[in-house]
């Protein structure tokens, strides 16, 4: 599931209408078995460092997210974050794994040491990364990564992603 091949690479460049950088491993795939998000490590080839560790290429689910993110959602997600400790701390916990999970490939970036995506874990302002999170970390990780994933339609239903 996480090595990355040539078709791999194939199938994101043209998904992203541009060369993929530094793909280190996919770490999702859609229903349609096309590559749908990427691990990308925090410092890039020419040296810029880069905090967006799980990227989403799949054209379909990332024009599905930009919709949901008209929506209002992220402000209501915001104000539940002040007025709720349970999630806020589930939401903590999640920006840990991320970095957690970062961390593990061995990288060090002080540029980036603590910065995780998408606005954890204090606020949401992306949720392209969060959802990207939930996709590559599983169920039950992030939990509003995994509300807004709830809100998708089936992005992979009408043709493959790519």
């Amino acid at each position: 599931m996480r090595e990355v091949s040539q078709k791999d690479l194939d199938c994101i460049q043209t998904q992203l209408g541009r060369s993929p950088r530094d793909v280190n491993a996919i770490a999702y795939r859609c229903p349609c078995g096309n590559p749908a998000v990427v691990e990308t490590p925090p410092r890039l080839g020419d040296g810029t460092p880069f905090p967006t560790f799980y990227y989403a290429t799949c054209p379909r689910l990332t024009a599905a997210i930009s919709t949901l993110e008209t929506t209002g959602l992220m402000g209501e997600m915001n104000d539940r974050l002040t007025q709720d400790p349970e999630l806020a701390h589930a939401y903590q916990v999640a920006h840990d794994d991320y970095i957690a999970a970062r961390s593990e490939l061995g990288v060090v970036v002080p540029e980036v040491e603590n910065v995780s995506a998408g606005g954890m874990p204090t606020r949401v302002k992306c949720l392209h990364s969060l959802i990207a999170h939930s996709l590559a970390a599983g169920p039950e990780v992030n939990p509003l990564g995994d509300e807004a994933l709830a809100k998708l339609p089936q992005w992979w239903k009408t043709a493959p992603c790519e």
